[in-house]
């Protein structure tokens, strides 16, 4: 994916000068949620643009960067949102987002690709 300095994924529908431009959530998130409700969720299927495994998202704070990949750099802005009836909710009965969503501003843009290290800074 092309992250784009200060406005989100590229061709994404949340890119944009706002807080909200890129949605990041842990994977074992998911798998929890999965084995509590028996789904067979993938990366995506929260309606998240990036699933991050191996680091303690949970406790990433607004004001928290992380790095993806070589290049690109998030800012924390927000931790979850209000809960409403998304389609996520409606098609899959639970919604990971209004808990554990963490979303991000882009403060260095540039390629992501699946499986690109994710470091805390």
């Amino acid at each position: 994916a092309l992250f784009l300095t200060d406005r989100g994924i590229d061709g994404d529908g949340h890119q944009g000068d706002w807080g909200r431009q890129v949605t990041l959530l842990s994977w074992e998130s998911v798998v929890r949620s999965n084995q509590e409700h028996h789904k067979d969720m993938g990366p995506g299927d929260f309606a998240e643009n990036v699933t991050v495994a191996g680091m303690d998202a949970l406790s990433l704070q607004p004001g928290d960067r992380v790095r993806l990949g070589d290049e690109v750099v998030l800012e924390v802005s927000q931790v979850g949102k209000p809960d409403h009836p998304s389609v996520v909710t409606r098609t899959f009965g639970i919604s990971l987002l209004p808990y554990e969503g963490r979303f991000c501003r882009v403060i260095q843009g540039g390629t992501v690709r699946p499986g690109d290290p994710v470091v805390k800074l």
